[in-house]
C-alpha cells in the first residue's frame, strides 16, 4: 500500500511560483457563473465593480522589456479588498478576477504567501513576483503578528514594483462567537497601503448553510483499507502522517498530493502540539483544493483539535481544517 510518508518532493522556484494559481475546483468558475442574490444588491455591484477592476488591468504590464529593460508600469499597483462574511463567495469573485486578468498573475492564500517566503527567501519572493501583473491573497489573516508584518512588507513591495493587488478575508460564521474580520481590520494592518486599496462589500447569507462542527462518524481500520483499495490512494497511521509532515516544507504539500486519489489515516487522535498543529491546517487546505477524499478511523474528525487550541489565537485557522477535513470525510463536493 502507497503511504504519504514515502513522498518527499523536492522543489524549485518555478514550481512554487507556478503553483499559484485558484484551485481546481474554480478551474470553471468565471463572473457570470457567480449568482448573485437579488436580495443583496451588493452581490451584483460587487461582481460589477471587479469586472472594471479587471479592464483596468489590461495594458499594465510588469517583466522585461527590450534589451532586459524593465518597461514601465503607468502607475505603482492598485489595490482592491473584499469584505464580507462567510460563503458569501469572495473566493470564487477573487478566483473570477484572477481568470479574466490577462499577462503573468497568482493565486494563493495568505499561508501559501508566507509559506513561499519561507522556502524562497523574502528578496527571492519579492523578486518572483514583482514581475506579475497581479497577485490575489485569499484568506488574509491576523492572527499571527508575525506573519501580518511580513505580508505588509511584501505587499508594499509588490505595489512598488506596479503589481496590483486583491484580497479577501479569513472569517467564520457569527454562530461560532467569532467578530466579523472587517475591512478595518485589513486596513489598519497595511497601514502605508491602506490608500491604494478600494473595499468592495459583498453581503449576504452563508450560501453553504453548514455547521463546521457537524463531522462525521469514523470508519472502522478495516473500512478505511477497504476504501483505500484503490489506485493512487494512501493510507497511514495519523501519527506517521504528523511527524512526516515535519519533513517536509509546507510549500511542498501540494506536490506531495500530486497523483493522490484519496488519503487513509487509521487511530486519528487529538493534536496537542501547535507546530503539528499548524502544520495540519496546511495539509488540510492543500486536500480540499484538490479535493481528495479522506477515510479516517480513530478519533472524529470534528475532535482533531484539542478544546484548548480551539479556543486559542489560530481557532479560526483550526476551524476552517476542521470544516474542510469534514467536508472531505464526508464527501461533500464543493
Amino acid at each position: 500500500m502507497a503511504s504519504l510518508t514515502d513522498r518527499s518532493p523536492k522543489l524549485d522556484r518555478d514550481r512554487l511560483v507556478r503553483d499559484l494559481v485558484p484551485p481546481p475546483r474554480f478551474d470553471g468558475e468565471r463572473f457570470s457563473t457567480y449568482r448573485p442574490d437579488p436580495a443583496e444588491p451588493s452581490q451584483a455591484a460587487a461582481v460589477e465593480r471587479l469586472e472594471e477592476y479587471a479592464a483596468g488591468l489590461q495594458g499594465e504590464t510588469g517583466g522585461k522589456g527590450l534589451f532586459g529593460r524593465r518597461r514601465k508600469r503607468p502607475q505603482a499597483g492598485r489595490g482592491i479588498y473584499l469584505d464580507g462574511g462567510f460563503g458569501v463567495g469572495k473566493t470564487h469573485l477573487l478566483a473570477s478576477l484572477w481568470h479574466e486578468a490577462s499577462g503573468p498573475k497568482a493565486f494563493g492564500t495568505f499561508v501559501e504567501y508566507t509559506n513561499l517566503v519561507g522556502a524562497l527567501g523574502f528578496a527571492q519572493t519579492v523578486e518572483a513576483l514583482s514581475g506579475h501583473q497581479l497577485v490575489c491573497i485569499d484568506e488574509f489573516e491576523l492572527d499571527d503578528p508575525g506573519d501580518t508584518v511580513l505580508m505588509a512588507t511584501l505587499l508594499a513591495r509588490l505595489t512598488e514594483a506596479g503589481v496590483s493587488l486583491a484580497a479577501t478575508s479569513n472569517t467564520l460564521p457569527d454562530a461560532l462567537g467569532e467578530g466579523r474580520f472587517a475591512a478595518e481590520d485589513f486596513l489598519r494592518e497595511i497601514q502605508a497601503l491602506a490608500s491604494r486599496f478600494d473595499v468592495v462589500t459583498v453581503n449576504g447569507p452563508d450560501y453553504r448553510h453548514r455547521d463546521l462542527l457537524e463531522s462525521p462518524a469514523p470508519l472502522e481500520e478495516a473500512e478505511v483499507h477497504e476504501a483505500t483499495d484503490r489506485d493512487g490512494a494512501v493510507r497511514d497511521h495519523f501519527v506517521d502522517v504528523t511527524r512526516h509532515l515535519s519533513t517536509v516544507h509546507p510549500s511542498r504539500y501540494r506536490a506531495m498530493l500530486d497523483g493522490v486519489t484519496a488519503m487513509g489515516w487509521t487511530h486519528v487522535r487529538a493534536v496537542t502540539d501547535q507546530a503539528v498543529a499548524l502544520r495540519l491546517v496546511v495539509l488540510a487546505d492543500r486536500l480540499y483544493d484538490e479535493n481528495i477524499p479522506v477515510f479516517a478511523s480513530g478519533l472524529p474528525l470534528g475532535e482533531v483539535f484539542s478544546p484548548e487550541m480551539l479556543a486559542g489565537g489560530y481557532r479560526k485557522k483550526y476551524y476552517r481544517a476542521v470544516s474542510r477535513l469534514t467536508a472531505l470525510a464526508r464527501g461533500d463536493d464543493r
